[in-house]
């Protein structure tokens, strides 16, 4: 699958555990939202990461990517209830980096 250089980061970041090299996929001002909660900047999308990573130990295998609809369909895995799920993943892009994300 040919993916966006900062997404296949972001895939390596989360299957590596390394919250920092996630949280560089973003932009300063980004915004993550994911179960109800919004995290804004990349201090908040690092902690939000690591703490998850923590608490779920998640890996993503990503589907499907659609470059004109800017989404990306991954399974994750991981030590949550009702593991493994396919869930889309809503990106806006600024500078090569991510600016939105949307965890559905």
């Amino acid at each position: 699958m040919n993916l966006p250089k900062v997404i296949a980061d972001l895939v390596k970041a989360q299957d590596n555990f390394d919250s920092t090299a996630y949280a560089n996929c973003f932009t300063k001002t980004a915004v993550v939202f994911d179960e109800g909660k919004t995290h804004n900047g990349k201090a908040e999308i690092k902690n939000w990461i690591e703490k998850a990573n923590k608490e779920y130990q998640i890996t993503m295998k990503p589907l499907e990517y659609s470059e004109a609809q800017q989404t990306l369909k991954a399974e994750i895995s991981g030590t949550f209830p009702g593991s493994p799920l396919t869930l889309t993943y809503h990106y806006e892009f600024k500078d090569e980096l991510i600016e939105s994300l949307e965890i559905v």
